[in-house]
């Protein structure tokens, strides 16, 4: 029996966000993954490694590689793939393209807080942020909540102009503080190391969900967002000493760790507050790309 190769575009046809969302959450009923990670340098280059295992799911490494000259030679920067292998015996179930697992585990993740932690009739998203990521979020959250209207935050408006062109349902918002304050839900994917989600801007009842900070040098939202908002995260893992969104404020003291209400393992903690923001940080984390990949697997499976 041949092994499946799952290339992006013929992989992606068979996807559901919101059926994505209900195989990460069953994932995370199974035993607590194991992860680990590695990095391989050659000057610029890189060779990345990420490892996860879950007792009942299988065993999933997400390879990549990072050259930056590759783009002056009409190649892509990022190439990669991931190696899913099977929880019965160990042997290797698929390769699926790195770009298409990272997409879907992405947006799918925070897509999953929202769906736990958002007012279900939210009308009106901003996505902020109009890089590659912003586009997984407009249309991961346009299918989790199709009764809302979606508008594009960028600091470049022109990007924003481009990316609500390209998926041709959103609007672009240019006051970040005023729309900030009158979304539901508020989806950032930003390279910022500043915070850029003011907790002055915010109201109760909304919804925050913060993906671009990914090293501990970079924060998204300030130190009174935090305070004020009941705080979830994906993986306390992944997160709590890893991602300056929650490694800075708990080192100053502006939250503790008793602040940090639940991850993924306690999803029936993670519910909406009338009364004070919602606050997600998405980290990550290769059990995600392992719960992602088996989805993916099964999709493809069931349409061969």
């Amino acid at each position: 029996m041949s092994i499946p190769i799952i290339p992006f575009d013929e992989g992606e046809a068979l996807l559901d966000w919101v059926e994505l969302t209900q195989a990460l959450a069953d994932g995370h009923s199974l035993p607590k993954a194991e992860i680990g990670d590695t990095f391989l340098y050659r000057g610029q280059d890189t060779l990345l490694s990420r490892a996860a295992w879950i007792d009942g799911l299988g065993m999933a490494v997400k390879t990549a590689t990072v050259f930056p000259a590759n783009p002056d030679q009409d190649q892509p920067m990022i190439n990669g793939a991931v190696n899913l292998f099977a929880d019965r015996d160990g042997t290797l179930s698929a390769l699926i393209d790195f770009h298409l697992v990272t997409k879907w585990k992405t947006a799918g993740d925070s897509l999953l807080a929202a769906l736990r932690l958002a007012d279900p009739d939210s009308k009106r998203i901003l996505i902020v942020g109009a890089g590659t990521v912003g586009q997984s979020l407009c249309e991961s959250f346009a299918a989790g909540f199709p009764q809302a209207r979606l508008s594009i935050w960028n600091r470049t408006t022109a990007k924003a102009e481009e990316l609500a062109k390209t998926v041709g349902y959103a609007d672009v918002a240019t006051s970040l503080p005023d729309t900030v304050n009158s979304a539901d839900i508020v989806v950032t994917a930003t390279m910022s190391s500043d915070p850029i989600i003011k907790g002055e801007w915010l109201r109760p009842g909304q919804h925050i969900n913060l993906i671009g900070a990914y090293r501990a040098d970079m924060r998204e939202a300030d130190d009174d967002a935090l305070r004020m908002s009941r705080v979830y995260v994906d993986s306390f893992d992944t997160t709590v000493g890893h991602i300056g969104e929650i490694k800075t404020p708990l080192d100053a003291g502006v939250i503790t760790r008793d602040d940090l209400l639940a991850d993924y393992y306690d999803l029936s903690a993670f519910i909406p507050d009338p009364a004070r923001p919602t606050l997600f940080k998405n980290g990550g984390g290769a059990h995600l790309d392992l719960m992602t990949s088996r989805y993916i697997l099964e999709k493809w499976q069931e349409a061969q």
